[in-house]
């Protein structure tokens, strides 16, 4: 592979952190993402972090696998396949050095990365500012400026609203009001009507407030709180966007990749 010696790591592998691992694996980066033991992220059906629940998941035709070690991470990593590696504070750093580091965890802040994790780093959305905790930043809010590359001052600050699809905006995330597991009655993917039951937590219903399709929805094993995110609804009912990495996704992959051949560049 042409880029053997510039290991990359993705912290988190969600969908935003699915699609930049996407772009770069396809540019022939080797690469190795880190999750949670129980991952919340809803849109698992494009998460290559959803290996943590099932150890093996394809995406878009490159496979993740879940991996118990650092050793087997960076064996795979140089394959065609993607390691996942349960390691939420990133501790890897100290056994593998990679070259590049993208935090993707889009926590809306900048919990444990810094400047000097590695030679680059590269930090999503909110809570990071270039030169100070990272080299350069992925600006993820929908609009002008998604997916450019920040080397100066900070991204745009978090409005609190997801960005609007078709007009809807906080009506399309499917929060709940109960607390305990979330027991799915249909699944990703599913055509719903406005009032049909998506799922149920300690016995209430959880029904779509607008006709869609159910783009995510939260693990069964994640136990959730009042307000907790859960799922996912699309007023544009296709089918394919639920099993296929949004234009979000990939225009933040290549900003990131932007950003990744630009440092190789200079350092020519």
């Amino acid at each position: 592979m042409l880029f053997n010696d510039t290991l990359v790591l993705i912290k988190g592998a969600g969908d935003l952190a699915s699609g930049i691992a996407y772009r770069l694996k396809r540019a022939g980066f080797p690469l190795i993402m880190t999750e949670q033991p129980q991952p919340t992220f809803i849109r698992r059906a494009v998460s290559y972090g959803e290996a943590v629940y099932s150890r093996e998941v394809k995406i878009e035709g490159i496979t993740a696998r879940l991996v118990d070690t650092s050793a087997e991470a960076r064996q795979l990593s140089n394959t065609d396949m993607i390691p996942v590696l349960i390691d939420p504070e990133a501790k890897i750093l100290s056994t593998l050095n990679p070259v590049i580091l993208v935090d993707a965890i889009m926590s809306k802040k900048n919990n444990s990365t810094s400047l000097n994790d590695t030679p680059f780093v590269i930090g999503l959305g909110p809570g990071f500012e270039a030169e100070v905790n990272c080299h350069a930043i992925i600006e993820t809010k929908r609009g002008h400026w998604l997916g450019r590359v920040i080397y100066e001052g900070e991204a745009e600050p978090n409005s609190g609203q997801p960005g609007p699809i078709s007009g809807y905006t906080a009506d399309r995330v499917i929060r709940t009001s109960g607390e305990g597991y979330v027991i799915p009655v249909v699944q990703i993917g599913a055509l719903l009507n406005e009032g049909d039951l998506i799922a149920t937590i300690d016995n209430q219903p959880i029904e779509a407030s607008f006709a869609g399709v159910l783009r995510g929805l939260i693990h069964p094993n994640v136990w959730v709180k009042p307000g907790f995110k859960i799922g996912d609804l699309d007023p544009r009912s296709s089918i394919q966007h639920c099993f296929t990495i949004s234009d979000k996704s990939l225009a933040i992959g290549g900003g990131v990749l932007e950003a990744v051949l630009a440092y190789k560049v200079a350092q020519l």
